[in-house]
């Protein structure tokens, strides 16, 4: 007979060994998106339909510079690993390797593709 927790059990099971990781990784994204999409709203909103010269002052302010970052980020970071959730759901083999493979790749290509694009509008 064997006395462990509940929890020293559960650690280090499952396929891939890290879903609890992985769980709480998407938790956290979702709270942290739960803010920071009404903020996003509220900083990139006005902006529709302006002026190329009042888009360039309203993100060379630091408050929308910041949120449209860590929206482009946390949120990409959260599409990357829900995709590869279904990926991994639904394919096997090889298949399986290629696709979270592309997916990250296009996820860290918008991600840095949009960073770029903010800091030429910020500075």
């Amino acid at each position: 007979m064997a006395y462990m927790t509940a929890r020293k059990r559960a650690v280090g099971l499952g396929s891939a060994r890290t879903g609890t990781e992985h769980h709480w990784q998407m938790t956290i994204s979702s709270y942290a998106l739960l803010i920071l999409t009404p903020l996003f709203l509220i900083a990139w909103g006005p902006m529709l339909g302006q002026s190329h010269e009042a888009v360039l002052t309203h993100f060379a302010r630091p408050f929308p510079a910041i949120v449209t970052g860590l929206m482009l980020v946390v949120g990409l970071q959260h599409f990357r690993q829900g995709v590869q959730t279904a990926i991994e759901d639904y394919t096997d083999g090889v298949t399986r390797h290629l696709m979270i493979v592309a997916a990250a790749c296009v996820s860290y290509g918008a991600m840095a593709t949009g960073l770029f694009a903010l800091v030429r509008l910020a500075l």
